[in-house]
């Protein structure tokens, strides 16, 4: 059947084109104009209706070739699974052409036409419609090619047919008929910390007693294991250890080495965390220090230490010859504690210093179903249920004690329905039971991917985007993802909040571990294991989703490229790659992106959706950023803070996708051309000039994030506070420069804003006076003069943390917040409070967990009574010379796990020497004490 779509075009491009613009456009425009229009009419291209039913197909393919790789998976090595791969590949490729044929005719839709009856713009007006209808037919024709795919595997494979999204579901909650429990997961308010690994007391007790008890000669200390064995989980229980913080006080480092690594990274990396750990600013020219100057520097660092330092997940035996020379032996009972699955690495080592090795056996049958228990029925008190047991027992014999297996199966089980017992039979039939690395990612993780909902899934392989064993900030990674379009909507719940759900779930079966936490119990970094990450490569092969461009010049997988992840700071990868298909461009810290590729973005990657990089040198963005019409996320930072300063070009108030903007801590001068941005949901800067945009910025209405604003103490400031009370969204919102004469119009602002969450008001010279009432608020940071506490504080009864920078608060006040329900964490900063006694009393503050007092001058006591902060796990207390005494009632505190005074006083010092100290025998039962002297000295060393 002849396409009219088609037929029209074709003669309009034959015969009216080519007569219109060399003989009758000139001669009688007038004439011709009403025939084209008519065309145009007739053939007026896709509908807004059809562009979204466009869009719902896609999803649907996008299901489809999920289904496909999970067969192709099912019958890997079977000839069939060659097949399947191959229509996979064409799948898919069809995939991306309707999606780039899309995005080019939302570009022509969002374009203005030129007016027809302008004479020297009736070509372009033709022009510009003639090619949004062969657009159009392009989508027909590659539809109706899928359309011949869809009938031809129905007819030939034997059940290799498509499901629309109705008829499927997600493969959650097909698979799991009691899907509360799933979504219980997914909507939970805390993310639960990750199951200890059992059956680790006996050797951690050996390693720790090697690195405390052993000889005074340097001494390597490796585990041996095969991947997901728990070497790391192991390393870290010992370097966690009471015994180890006490002995290596305050030269304890982890730096995670992983199987491609850069040497001079990895010293800058130890060199920073000494300085962290000792107060102390690093070298200023560090960027620029090459690998003998690192060398030399950590060695001076650690000359007359005692320290330990873990390489976690080492893989070469080179790499002992690239560090051993910055590690200072100097007969103090120095130790380095490696990972690694090679025994060849830990032997390595003896060249150069005594070497012990401990080869890590898995667990026995009663430790296996143990851990199994606390993964798969955490939410029955690690209790299997009984209809359970004899089957939970087969499938944990089946794992063969490895620990990595057992929480990823525990995890898929524990969203399964536990009153159908053949769901559990038939998960067991399919497990094979060998443990070599591709069979553990074959037999428990490709399983327990392919059980996810194929957005999830999406979410799971994006971890693939960053190198093996990085640390992903969590906020960026759910922007990332929404950027993506692989968070779909919930009704209720903004799109954030959903994909903190897919994170949680994600979590919960184990494919995602937590790194840190905030105090509430939310993870704020998170990681896969390396044997996962391996996974997730595999797919990028199998299904196109990355291209991962490394430091030795290979990549994960060749063909259509849709997502680019650079880990090289090499710029000699833009000519092989098709960058009119990429999508997202990814430069991981610490790699460096430099000025001859960013000239290019805009024209080589011009449907681009995702950017986020730290650039070299000054940072220019290219003046026509506008052109990215599809840009949704952009991070830019730059490589050395003091080349920062620079300019946002105009054009960017072109991004109306834009979703995202994080400028990190990077100094931009912001256009007022950005308040046209009225899809943007989170802005970050630092020291963001807003001044500009006092007109327009309360259109920007989708804002959820805001920080941080730099007022200037002028007029103009009260214009841009009245804006900024339109913004009803925001839920987190930094100021500064806050003076006292806005009070009124300020506090009038904020309280519009009742989504608000976390608040930061900083004033620098005057004094913050201000009356709030925020339901939601959970994080409040107030840094300048109080003349009081906050009456106003004590009526957020959803506060979780509470800094005070620079109050000077005169008197004890801290009953104002005593009975706060929620309050976890407390921070007195720089003299926010100048009293000399601080007095905690009975049933004060009774869910309090940690607690910080920093830069007391004036603070001569603090008194804990009986009954007061029984839930205290950390005390912290840093440049308080005035101190004398322990806090008097500190033996009550039976939770205190943590106890840190640095820069103590010399007479607080006395008080607690072992011989003598009348203080030292009321901190005993605290398992981590850190006391060091004003010359940054630990007393205990």
């Amino acid at each position: 059947m002849i396409d009219p779509c088609a037929s029209v075009l074709s003669c309009a491009r034959e015969n009216l084109l080519p007569l219109a613009r060399k003989h009758l456009l000139p001669l009688a425009l007038d004439h011709l104009l009403p025939i084209l229009n008519e065309a145009v009419n007739m053939i007026r291209g896709i509908p807004n209706d059809k562009i979204a039913e466009m869009k719902n197909e896609l999803e649907t393919i996008e299901e489809f070739i999920h289904q496909a790789d999970k067969m192709a998976d099912d019958v890997e090595g079977d000839d069939q699974s060659h097949g399947t791969r191959e229509k996979i590949k064409q799948l898919i490729e069809a995939f991306f052409r309707i999606q780039d044929l899309i995005d080019e005719y939302i570009i022509r839709e969002e374009q203005q036409l030129p007016d027809p009856g302008c004479v020297d713009a009736a070509y372009d007006y033709v022009k510009t419609k003639f090619l949004r209808l062969q657009i159009a037919h392009d989508i027909q024709i590659i539809k109706s090619h899928i359309n011949e795919m869809k009938d031809t595997s129905t007819e030939k494979d034997h059940g290799f047919q498509i499901k629309s999204s109705s008829e499927q579901g997600s493969s959650s909650s097909a698979i799991n008929p009691n899907a509360t429990l799933l979504q219980n997961l997914r909507k939970a308010p805390f993310y639960m910390k990750e199951a200890d690994v059992v059956g680790f007391e006996k050797p951690r007790d050996k390693l720790v007693d090697w690195l405390v008890k052993g000889r005074d000669e340097f001494t390597v200390v490796s585990v041996v294991a095969m991947g997901g064995q728990g070497k790391t989980t192991l390393a870290r229980k010992v370097f966690d250890s009471k015994e180890v913080m006490e002995h290596f006080r305050g030269y304890r480092v982890w730096i995670t080495v992983s199987q491609q690594y850069n040497i001079e990274e990895l010293l800058r990396k130890l060199l920073k965390e000494l300085c962290e750990q000792q107060k102390v600013n690093p070298p200023q020219n560090i960027h620029e220090m090459n690998k003998e100057s690192l060398v030399d520097k950590v060695r001076k660092y650690l000359q007359e230490k005692r320290y330990v330092v873990v390489f976690d997940d080492v893989w070469e035996k080179p790499f002992w010859a690239d560090i051993k020379f910055a590690m200072s032996d100097d007969q103090k009972g120095c130790r380095i504690l490696i990972t690694t699955r090679f025994k060849d690495v830990a032997t390595s080592c003896r060249e150069s210093s005594f070497v012990e090795i401990h080869e890590l056996k898995g667990l026995d049958d009663e430790q296996s179903l143990k851990l199994f228990n606390k993964k798969a029925f955490h939410d029955l008190k690690e209790v299997c249920p009984p209809n359970l047991i004899d089957i939970s027992s087969k499938i944990v014999k089946k794992c063969g004690g490895l620990p990595l297996a057992i929480v990823v199966i525990g995890g898929q089980l524990s969203c399964k329905n536990r009153d159908t017992i053949i769901e559990w039979y038939k998960f067991n039939e399919n497990i094979k039971p060998k443990l070599k690395k591709d069979f553990v990612i074959n037999t428990f993780l490709v399983p327990s991917y392919h059980d996810l909902s194929y957005n999830l899934k999406s979410c799971l392989l994006y971890f693939g985007m960053y190198p093996e064993d990085c640390e992903i900030n969590s906020e960026r990674l759910i922007r990332q993802w929404i950027a993506e379009g692989f968070v779909k909507e919930e009704e209720g719940l903004t799109l954030e909040e959903v994909a903190e759900g897919y994170l949680t779930e994600l979590i919960h079966r184990s494919l995602v571990q937590v790194v840190s936490f905030n105090i509430d119990g939310r993870a704020t970094t998170c990681r896969v294991h390396d044997l996962v990450h391996d996974m997730i490569l595999k797919k990028f092969e199998d299904l196109s989703f990355c291209k991962n461009i490394s430091e030795d010049g290979q990549s994960a997988s060749d063909g259509i490229v849709r997502r680019l992840s650079i880990t090289t700071n090499s710029n000699n990868f833009m000519e092989s790659i098709v960058s009119s298909q990429v999508r997202s461009l990814l430069v991981p810290r610490p790699y460096i992106l430099h000025e001859s590729v960013v000239r290019q973005i805009t024209t080589k990657y011009r449907l681009l959706k995702v950017f986020d990089a730290r650039l070299a040198g000054e940072i220019k963005v290219p003046e026509d950023l506008g052109s990215l019409n599809h840009l949704k996320y952009f991070s830019i930072e730059a490589a050395a803070f003091e080349t920062a300063f620079t300019a946002l070009p105009k054009s960017i108030g072109m991004l109306e996708n834009l979703e995202t903007l994080d400028l990190v801590e990077t100094v931009f001068d912001v256009p007022k051309e950005i308040c046209k941005l009225r899809k943007l949901r989170h802005f970050l800067g630092f020291k963001l000039n807003l001044v500009e945009l006092k007109d327009g910025i309360g259109g920007m209405t989708s804002l959820q994030t805001l920080h941080t604003v730099c007022l200037n103490n002028n007029d103009e400031d009260r214009e841009l506070i009245e804006e900024l009370g339109k913004l009803k969204q925001l839920k987190e919102l930094g100021l500064r420069g806050v003076m006292r004469k806005h009070r009124s119009v300020l506090s009038s602002s904020i309280n519009k804003m009742q989504q608000m969450e976390n608040l930061s008001i900083e004033s620098d010279e005057d004094i913050i006076d201000l009356d709030l009432n925020l339901p939601k608020l959970q994080y409040l940071v107030l840094r300048g003069q109080l003349e009081k506490l906050a009456e106003w504080i004590p009526k957020h009864q959803n506060l979780v943390e509470l800094r005070l920078y620079e109050s000077k608060l005169t008197e004890d006040r801290m009953k104002l917040v005593k009975s706060m329900p929620n309050l976890l964490s407390i921070t007195l900063w720089n003299n926010a409070y100048v009293g000399e006694t601080l007095h905690f009393q009975n049933e004060w503050f009774k869910n309090l967990k940690e607690l910080y007092l920093i830069c007391m001058d004036n603070l001569k006591s603090i008194l804990i009574d009986q009954g007061a902060l029984p839930s205290l796990e950390k005390l912290y207390i840093y440049i308080a010379p005035q101190l004398q005494r322990l806090p008097t009632g500190i033996q009550r505190l039976k939770k205190l796990e943590s106890l840190t005074i640095r820069y103590a006083s010399e007479e607080l010092i006395e008080n607690i020497l072992l011989n003598g100290g009348k203080d030292h025998w009321i901190f005993k039962q605290v398992p981590f004490v850190e006391i060091y002297d004003q010359n940054r000295k630990s007393i205990f060393n």
